[in-house]
């Protein structure tokens, strides 16, 4: 079986393929040929070592395809069907991969591979912040970067849906034209200007009650004074570098704000959790209120290249790698 490995960290360049044994479906698994494999920012924090680790290993949360095995005690897939999985075990960069039953779901009828590989990791962490963390209403300003990647072009149109009025940033004028199309109602460049003067002035100066980054150091100081008093940072990414260290008291003097640095696998803890997120996702997915573009694909072997294209900011939408 073909298959990315990592023997140690560090840039693009570890991606190895590489000829490894089948693996089988063990008590509780099933074993699923991948159609489609969901590549995500997660898998470069995996892969630089910023989240370690026990090397030799595998990469990637997310895949797609077709159960060929089911293991000892599995009652919620059989042999044909087609599952999809977002929160691992580790190693979905492969022809075959075994998960665990009760964290994978079945996409609806409509909802083919390659969508439901681009769309499960990104979209039930929109789900989540969107109605979890943080419980949008009609009328509220969210702030949401990088808009027009995976998550950020589902959150914009799920808060359109949900009655939001958005506020989007994007690092280009073609990605902001792109934040544009899926209904962002204000476009701020957050390389060339002020964010937080800019979310401001579309606010009223009030501000606003939540902001989504997953920019991560080059956005902090811009989110930071984006928020109305006791608004909410969600932190969830590192695109740019970690943020920076926070004492508690800059959080009282940015307005009595709260900060949290969510993980999607504490929102999904139980198999109910994870079959409502991912009936959620679906139901807005079918009903055309999100669509999800899948930008771009790569064969599995060109795993390093795919790679290059997420850390260098020239993907947009959902990209995929391809057995």
């Amino acid at each position: 079986m073909r298959a990315i490995q990592i023997d140690a960290t560090g840039g693009p360049d570890v991606l190895k393929l590489v000829e490894i044994p089948a693996p089988v479906a063990g008590p509780g698994q099933i074993l699923i040929r991948n159609q489609a494999i969901g590549l995500n920012f997660i898998d470069t924090y995996h892969r630089s070592g910023l989240y370690p680790l026990k090397l030799p290993s595998g990469l990637g949360m997310e895949g797609a395809g077709i159960v060929e095995a089911v293991g000892e005690g599995v009652t919620r897939f059989s042999v044909g069907d087609l599952a999809a999985y977002a929160s691992g075990p580790i190693g979905a960069y492969a022809e075959l991969h075994a998960v665990h039953a009760e964290r994978a779901v079945k996409p609806p009828a409509g909802i083919e591979a390659a969508v439901a590989a681009g769309a499960l990791l990104k979209g039930m962490t929109a789900e989540f912040l969107l109605r979890r963390c943080y419980r949008v209403q009609a009328g509220d300003h969210i702030l949401v970067h990088a808009a027009a990647g995976g998550v950020g072009s589902i959150l914009v149109q799920w808060g359109k849906a949900l009655g939001a009025v958005v506020v989007a940033t994007a690092g280009s004028e073609e990605k902001a034209a792109r934040a544009r199309s899926l209904g962002a109602d204000h476009v701020i460049l957050y390389r060339d200007a002020d964010v937080a003067a800019e979310v401001r002035r579309v606010t009223g100066g009030k501000g606003v009650p939540v902001a989504y980054d997953s920019v991560g150091a080059a956005t902090f100081e811009g989110t930071l004074g984006s928020l109305a008093k006791r608004g909410l940072f969600v932190s969830f990414g590192n695109a740019s570098g970690p943020p920076p260290p926070l004492a508690p008291a800059r959080l009282m003097l940015a307005g009595s704000v709260f900060l949290t640095r969510p993980t999607m696998g504490d929102y999904l803890l139980t198999t109910a959790e994870l079959d409502e997120s991912a009936a959620a996702l679906f139901a807005v997915i079918k009903s055309g209120q999100v669509k999800i573009d899948i930008g771009q694909t790569f064969p599995l072997a060109e795993a390093r290249r795919a790679h290059e294209a997420m850390e260098g900011r020239d993907t947009v939408g959902a990209s995929l790698l391809i057995p």
